[in-house]
């Protein structure tokens, strides 16, 4: 019953746009560094790796490769999984 008067209350609220605005630009720069920190996460995991290759170390580099490549998707999945879940529509923050 309580999440039936979340949702009416949550359709009946509009935030004002310069809220969204703010939020949106902050999100949109958060959105910026996870993608320039998978970059630089790839970059470095692969110099190590040629480094390595390079100097004859039979070093184990799939762990780190993998944790950065989990760590790229968790990042460029968050906004569809809001999505999917409900929980932008539930807020209601789309101006």
């Amino acid at each position: 019953m309580n999440a039936a008067l979340l949702m009416v209350a949550a359709e009946s609220y509009t935030p004002p746009p310069t809220v969204t605005e703010k939020l949106d630009k902050v999100l949109g720069y958060i959105a910026w560094l996870v993608t320039a920190a998978g970059v630089t996460g790839v970059l470095i995991v692969g110099s190590r790796m040629a480094i390595a290759l390079k100097t004859g170390d039979a070093e184990e580099h799939l762990r780190e490769y993998l944790i950065v490549m989990g760590a790229c998707v968790i990042g460029a999945c968050a906004g569809p999984i809001v999505q999917f879940t409900g929980l932008a529509d539930f807020w209601n923050t789309s101006p």
